[in-house]
């Protein structure tokens, strides 16, 4: 038998038919959900076949671009009312396909061109992942090169309908809107396949949606185009609200009232108050979407719907027993580490600070981790670049803050690290560093009686061992973590007033300024919301320092030493880091050239190297080089809110 065909064509069909075998009963079993998934989707496939029929038009000439930006308007509403549950259940599809950043982005599908023209698998590769969403698709069947690709989908088609240069895009638009009407139908089939929806999976879709609708909604990250964010959220909101009515019902008397009334509250407001550049996106938080995220929780406790890391004994990167989205619970950092919550004490937290701050385990015995990281800056060390273990060298990149480091799924300025314990790697072994081996650190802490004894004590074994030295080292930086701001307490609840300036400073921040389109709340950095389990990097084109307009040439993520990263959208690419606690971290950027916040205001304010003239030096700047217009006052309010985030209790 010809097990090299037989064994593709199999997977191919259980991926096609794996929602069909969802059959068995459980107490979890809910169909009220499915008509309106279902409605919601073909809605959807419909407006996307009017956008592109009316792109078509455009092309040719026979109707106007006011014409064509209302059908797209009324397209991205449509597809607002099912983000909830197209978010949660084919989210690498949506993103790939259907509303993912309008970014050149590697290929998630990229076919190899000896099987575009046969049936070598006994079925062709557009036949393949038509009828399969991305997030069930198995790409490795037709695994190609990796090949960097234009954006698709509506955040693209946002983009460029609504720029000056949409006349000129006739046919561009048309393929764009023919790629979106293509890419819908796997998901259609795959919902019309599926037997039932989880109700647990429901509410959770939901609370998720709002976090997405704060962070990435109504901040303009969706509308890079039209800035359509608010009316878009009402959408959004209306979708929330359909799909979870079945649960509102069961809910107890008093929160069904309440979780209605917070609908019509926050749909109100939007509409009311309709200036994206006026909108007061704190007011909205904290009297609409944080609300709604709460009591959405006390609907899935009064059911007894576990969340679906509980069905599924996962663990999981985002709390659903938290209440609040600046909450100091919201994230889950056990996620992003090897070291597991039940593994974890004080106790191994506490061998871990006296290896930090242990200058013996690096070679020279001069450099301990608080070298490079000290804990009245913030666990940064004030340098442009940190000073190396050898005399008179430094190494590559400015220090960044350890403090809700853990809050990433890669590390470092260029992402080359997996996880806390890769991280501590790449310091030990670097010669301008530690300059050592995990081989070395375990004999000096297997010779030393004091670190033997604890780490028996701890581990129950004779020997300590790099996995050991990485636990301990890993519970102390993952235990530096803080959302105690005066920012946060105000939007926790905890005090009851916030001065007018930051206020202004948050709203800007996440508004005209479009901060938070790369700086996710409520982390504040390159963190990917709702689940928050993936960094973004960006290339800003930060010069070597704020007094000239030299190019910093340093590779970035291009040189991580990752094969998915060796790519030129990747050169000069680096981590968004969070802008938490940066009153105490100057100075600024991965190079440490840009001295106050001000300097980084003003690159920022001016569209950093593009927007000042230099976009052949930078090809590939992800942000946008349009100049911000922030006056003196609105720079100074957007600096009295990251201050505001300042909370170092270390």
């Amino acid at each position: 038998m010809n097990f090299k065909f037989v064994l593709p064509v199999v997977a191919f069909v259980v991926l096609c038919f794996a929602p069909k075998m969802q059959t068995a009963k459980s107490e979890y079993y809910q169909d009220e959900f499915k008509p309106v998934i279902v409605s919601g989707i073909k809605a959807f496939n419909t407006e996307a076949n009017k956008l592109n029929a009316t792109a078509a038009a455009f092309a040719k000439g026979e109707t106007t671009l006011k014409q064509l930006r209302q059908q797209l308007a009324q397209t991205r509403k449509v597809y607002k009312l099912s983000e909830t549950w197209l978010e949660y259940y084919y989210p690498k599809h949506s993103k790939a396909y259907l509303n993912g950043a309008p970014l050149k982005h590697l290929d998630p599908y990229p076919v190899k061109e000896e099987y575009s023209n046969n049936n070598y698998y006994g079925v062709t590769p557009q036949e393949y992942s038509k009828d399969i969403p991305l997030d069930y698709l198995d790409t490795e069947h037709y695994r190609g090169e990796q090949r960097v690709i234009d954006p698709v989908g509506l955040q693209a088609l946002d983009e460029m309908i609504f720029s000056d240069e949409a006349e000129a895009s006739k046919d561009a638009i048309l393929e764009l809107t023919k790629k979106l009407t293509l890419a819908i139908p796997a998901v259609e089939a795959s919902v019309n396949q599926r037997n039932f929806f989880y109700d647990f999976e429901i509410i959770e879709a939901a609370r998720l949606e709002l976090v997405r609708i704060f962070t990435m909604g109504v901040t303009g990250f969706d509308t890079p185009g039209s800035l359509n964010a608010l009316p878009e959220a009402v959408s959004s909101i209306k979708g929330i609200e359909v799909i979870i009515a079945p649960l509102i019902q069961k809910a107890p008397a008093a929160t069904n009232q309440k979780v209605n009334l917070l609908f019509k509250n926050a749909k109100a407001y939007l509409t009311t108050n309709n200036s994206f550049d006026n909108f007061d996106r704190l007011e909205f938080l904290t009297a609409h979407i944080n609300p709604l995220y709460k009591e959405l929780g006390k609907v899935q406790q009064s059911l007894k719907l576990p969340s679906s890391a509980q069905r599924w004994t996962k663990v999981p990167s985002w709390n659903a027993e938290s209440d609040n989205i600046f909450s100091e619970d919201f994230l889950n950092p056990y996620y992003y580490s090897l070291l597991k919550k039940e593994n974890d004490s004080d106790s191994l937290r506490q061998l871990g600070k006296k290896l930090f701050y242990d200058a013996s385990l690096s070679k020279r015995g001069n450099m301990s981790c608080a070298s490079c990281h000290k804990p009245e800056l913030a666990f940064t060390d004030g340098q442009k670049t940190s000073l190396a273990s050898v005399d008179g060298k430094r190494v590559l990149r400015n220090s960044p803050t350890l403090i809700n480091s853990v809050f990433a799924d890669k590390y470092f300025y260029d992402l080359r690290a997996v996880d806390l314990e890769d991280q501590a790697e790449h310091v030990i072994a670097n010669h301008l560093e530690f300059n050592t081996s995990f081989k070395s650190i375990e004999d000096k802490l297997n010779n030393n009686a004091q670190y033997s004894k604890q780490f028996g004590l701890l581990f129950k074994t004779k020997n300590v061992s790099r996995h050991q030295f990485a636990a301990a080292l890993s519970s102390y930086v993952l235990s530096l973590r803080s959302f105690n701001s005066a920012f946060d307490r105000f939007v926790q609840g905890k005090t009851k007033t916030i001065s007018a300036q930051i206020r202004q400073g948050f709203n800007l921040f996440t508004g005209k300024a479009a901060c938070a389109t790369c700086h996710y709340t409520p982390t504040f950095s390159g963190l990917v919301p709702p689940l928050y389990q993936e960094n973004e990097s960006e290339v800003l084109g930060v010069f070597t320092n704020s007094n000239n307009t030299t190019k910093d040439n340093d590779p970035g993520r291009m040189l991580s030493g990752l094969a998915e990263d060796k790519e030129e959208i990747y050169r000069s690419s680096f981590k968004t880091v969070t802008v938490r606690n940066a009153k105490l971290t100057a100075p600024y950027f991965h190079n440490g050239g840009y001295a106050t916040l001000e300097e980084v205001l003003d690159f920022y304010n001016r569209g950093g190297a593009a927007g000042m003239g230099f976009e052949y030096e930078v090809p590939n700047q992800t942000l946008a080089p349009d100049a911000l217009n922030l006056s003196k006052k609105e720079i100074d309010a957007i600096i009295a809110f990251i201050e505001s985030l300042t909370d170092n209790p270390y």
